[in-house]
């Protein structure tokens, strides 16, 4: 999601809206939404100007909402399902936006049984839709057997899944009856495939990895293939699981994510990779990260991340969504811990094509990075207390920043590194630095800016200091410096467009 903030001259801004946005998120509330423009008080001489984020995502997105699916159909709205705490239904809502599902209405499509198959603990549905249809798929036990789950399909012919009847198609028979999961689909080369988790009673552990062809949407066909066991030590933590896949394709390589370990601060994603030319039942085609690509961040407070899907922003980005809590400890089971909330966070790439993922981001709206508009391959990035542009954002933490009120001054503007809370950058002796903030005046008035139309496009945006009016944050052979000379090539290198 490439939202750039829009510098107007046109009307004064009143910060006090800024500071209501950020209590309101600190205090979980989904007030804001992606119709409202984000707005961040800039002063120009005796004016004032307005920058603007059109698009923001604040998480929590969605509260109390576990194993999120989120799908973009071509009529352009955005479907919305997820485990409820209660696992006792299946709910549908949906969006024109990301963000705008947090305020939409849940429509329940679906109640478990009273008793018999399906009529306890309704886990992690997931909405597609194939050959013309709307299809879910869910995990859902018996009340005499809560914890020996199996896979069912409902279907339903309306154009709007939030309308018509959803009828049952029955349980997707695998290869043997067991404890079964976590189903997800995809199509490929005009074969669809099913992935999910089972376990195997000839192989120790709760969970494996499998996929199948099928022939129907509620059919598997042939042999199923495992794809992956717990095999690495962050796998088995509290339990041995491989469970909640969700599938990629981009780059000539297929992608598939999932989660292991017990559902607390343990629950961790892994990652296969295979070829797209590769026969995708053959187990030798799969690639297996050795650790996690996705884990628990005390820094940004999220425990837990995990059973992720995957969906595209308005922009056409490529969006993470996942479930985290923002907290450790919990008692007694995590599974009753209602608070693994739903997520969302723009998924990056490498430049060897394979996805990276960063690290979980704190609540509140996502933390922004800064392009160089004179090096537009390069991104502001701390390299330790310095600051630099580089175009290696491998570390992507290490480019994120949240915009909160100035230190100094709210009507201004501070810029806290998200993997380092309480570390701002700020000028000292000519150079920009990411420091620990200290508590004194003279470092809150070095970590504060005036947010500027961009000296070389008033499209994006220039930092000024907040106590040395006229300098401003620019480059000197990639390194980031406090600099008046801002004209010419200067501004230039004093200009920089704010990205997600």
């Amino acid at each position: 999601m490439n939202g750039v903030f829009k510098l107007s001259h046109r009307r004064p801004v009143i910060w006090l809206s800024l500071v209501l946005l950020l209590i309101s998120v600190a205090a979980h509330s989904s007030a804001a939404t992606t119709s409202q423009a984000r707005s961040f008080s800039t002063q120009n001489g005796d004016s004032m100007a307005q920058a603007q984020v059109t698009e923001h995502i604040v998480n929590p997105l969605i509260e109390q909402r576990a194993d999120p699916w989120i799908y973009k159909h071509t009529d352009g709205y955005y479907y919305f399902t997820a485990s409820v705490p209660e696992y006792d239904r299946i709910e549908v809502r949906r969006a024109a936006s990301i963000q705008g599902l947090s305020e939409a209405s849940p429509v329940v499509v679906w109640e478990k049984h009273a008793s018999g198959i399906m009529s306890k603990h309704i886990w992690a549905p997931e909405i597609h839709f194939i050959d013309g249809k709307w299809y879910i798929y869910f995990a859902a036990a018996r009340l005499d057997g809560p914890f020996d789950h199996r896979v069912y399909v409902l279907e339903n012919a309306s154009a709007n899944p939030l309308e018509g009847a959803w009828i049952e198609k029955g349980q997707v028979v695998m290869n043997w009856e067991s404890f079964s999961l976590d189903a997800t689909t995809f199509e490929h080369e005009g074969v669809r495939y099913l992935v999910w988790a089972q376990r195997n009673p000839d192989i120790f552990g709760n969970s494996n990895l499998y996929i199948a062809a099928m022939s129907n949407p509620w059919t598997i066909s042939g042999t199923q293939v495992r794809l992956t066991r717990p095999s690495y030590d962050w796998e088995k933590r509290g339990f041995w699981v491989n469970e909640g896949a969700a599938v990629l394709k981009r780059n000539g390589r297929i992608f598939i994510t999932y989660s292991a370990s017990a559902t607390d601060a343990n629950y961790a994603m892994g990652l296969l990779t295979a070829l797209d030319t590769s026969d995708l039942l053959d187990p030798d085609s799969w690639d297996k990260s050795p650790v996690p690509v996705f884990q628990t961040n005390r820094a940004t407070g999220q425990y837990g991340p995990g059973h992720n899907s995957f969906t595209v922003s308005p922009d056409g980005d490529d969006m993470l969504i996942y479930h985290a809590r923002n907290y450790e400890d919990i008692k007694g089971d995590p599974l009753y811990d209602p608070n693994r909330h739903t997520r969302a966070q723009k998924l990056y790439w490498n430049a060897d094509g394979t996805p990276n993922f960063g690290i979980p981001v704190p609540d509140g709206p996502l933390p922004l990075r800064f392009r160089s508009t004179s090096l537009p391959a390069h991104y502001v990035v701390r390299d330790g207390n310095t600051v630099v542009l580089s175009d290696d954002i491998s570390e992507v933490a290490s480019s994120q920043f949240r915009v909160v009120p100035g230190l100094a001054d709210p009507d201004a503007t501070s810029l806290e590194a998200i993997d380092r809370p309480g570390s701002y950058l700020r000028h000292r002796d000519g150079q920009i630095w990411l420091d620990e903030r200290d508590e004194s005046t003279s470092f809150a008035a070095e970590a504060t800016w005036w947010l500027r139309p961009g000296l070389a496009d008033s499209d994006v945006t220039s930092f000024e200091s907040y106590n040395t009016p006229g300098w401003y944050i620019g480059q000197e052979d990639g390194l980031l410096i406090l600099t008046a000379d801002v004209t010419g090539d200067g501004a230039a290198e004093a200009t920089f467009s704010e990205e997600f």
